[in-house]
């Protein structure tokens, strides 16, 4: 089994960082992009491919995260423009979005190969990524869709407790705490997100069907979907996944 690859700077900080700790590339680079709404476990299932196959886990979210916690970093324009959007409550546009992974354009080319995660989010964005695959000379192997019905989506997202004080995740069914409300790790009271709320998460699929629903067509039509039941454990899921890749 792989290990995992590194710290992820170049992803992370944008131009001018360097990874760390990436060690040997794999013999084989994977370039993957995975789809799935909230609550299908695709940032596990990232996790397990990255252990596996030793492909960066390359996440827009994660970007403007650390985008956020930079202290007196100075940022790019288009990151610059990105967080002044999120926080009046904006969409970050096509451009912007587009903007952010064109400056990473040595993390698409890296010997590592990487898990597109998070990007693209609409056809107009997958049609730019495409041009910057053909500049970068490589092509994709697949694109992962993890479905999972509604009703299991509810259940998931809405038993999940989080801890403010150290982080740490828990489900009132599938993982629960020793004591009813209370981290094992640092005893702090566990909370539920707001947008963990059953009418929050119904609000939050349909917005994200609404825009990946042309994604899966469009790369359907492309021979590059591969459509995995996000049901059962995350072993099972990811061993289903291997067997779509033909990587087991």
């Amino acid at each position: 089994m792989a290990l995992r690859t590194g710290d992820r700077a170049a992803w992370l900080r944008g131009p001018g960082s360097e990874c760390t700790g990436m060690g040997e590339p794999p013999l084989r680079s994977w370039r993957l992009i995975l789809l799935g709404a909230p609550g299908t476990g695709k940032g596990t299932q990232a996790e397990l491919l990255n252990t596996r196959l030793g492909a960066c886990q390359l996440s827009t979210g994660e970007v403007f995260r650390a985008a956020k916690g930079c202290g007196d970093r100075p940022l790019s324009p288009a990151l610059q423009e990105a967080l002044a959007v999120m926080k009046s409550g904006g969409l970050v546009s096509d451009d912007t979005v587009v903007g952010i992974v064109g400056e990473r354009h040595r993390c698409l080319s890296c010997l590592h190969g990487f898990l597109l995660d998070g990007f693209p989010r609409t056809v107009e964005q997958a049609l730019a990524l495409e041009e910057m695959a053909s500049a970068l000379d490589f092509e994709f192997d697949a694109v992962i869709n993890y479905e999972l019905p509604t009703s299991e989506v509810i259940r998931r997202l809405s038993g999940r407790r989080t801890c403010k004080g150290c982080g740490r995740s828990f489900h009132v069914e599938d993982l629960p705490p020793r004591t009813s409300g209370i981290c094992d790790g640092c005893g702090t009271a566990l909370t539920q997100r707001e947008d963990d709320r059953p009418e929050a998460i119904a609000v939050r699929l349909e917005a994200y069907r609404a825009a990946t629903a042309p994604l899966v067509d469009f790369y359907q039509a492309r021979g590059l979907l591969r459509t995995i039941s996000a049901e059962g454990t995350p072993a099972e899921v990811f061993h289903r996944t291997l067997q779509a890749l033909g990587a087991e």
